[in-house]
């Protein structure tokens, strides 16, 4: 793999639960490439998206011939794969944990490619990350925001 992608997110909410929103940016390496993507959910929590804009991201890679590195402030997220414990919760069926619609949906996306984490300090005037703050919040912030199904319909426990 000589290909290689950052993938820069960020999660934010008004109110845990409340409106919330995501943000990505992507940089292919060495090229002058770049994407963004957002949304916003008009009920659901920070953690769902911090974890959901990471999904979407890979999601959203077109080959799995790259080496992907993702940048986030979610040591929700980072630490749960960094430090593998993602896949202990996999193997106990989620039992206990939250969001496990989202953490399924990430196990799919994650196995398809090569991914490492790289934990970053929020609002740290890293520019990538300010972007996806930027991006999420107003995401947030839109009149027709997107409904969180999972999120609105299941007990809170579950997040």
């Amino acid at each position: 793999m000589s290909s290689k992608v950052h993938i820069y997110t960020d999660g934010a909410c008004s109110g845990n639960p409340g409106k919330g929103g995501y943000g990505i940016v992507m940089e292919w390496v060495g090229k002058p490439y770049k994407k963004e993507f957002s949304e916003g959910y008009r009920l659901t929590t920070n953690n769902r998206m911090e974890l959901l804009a990471v999904i979407i991201a890979l999601e959203n890679l077109k080959t799995n011939d790259v080496e992907v590195t993702v940048f986030s402030d979610s040591k929700y997220v980072v630490e749960a794969v960094e430090k593998k414990w993602v896949f202990g919760w996999e193997k106990k069926g989620f039992k206990g944990k939250k969001n496990p619609d989202l953490w399924k949906r990430f196990l799919i996306v994650y196995r398809n490619h090569t991914v490492n984490f790289q934990w970053i300090k929020g609002h740290n005037e890293h520019p990538q990350n300010e972007r996806c703050d930027f991006l999420a919040v107003q995401a947030s912030q839109k009149v027709k925001l997107m409904v969180d199904s999972e999120f609105e319909t299941k007990p809170k426990e579950l997040f």
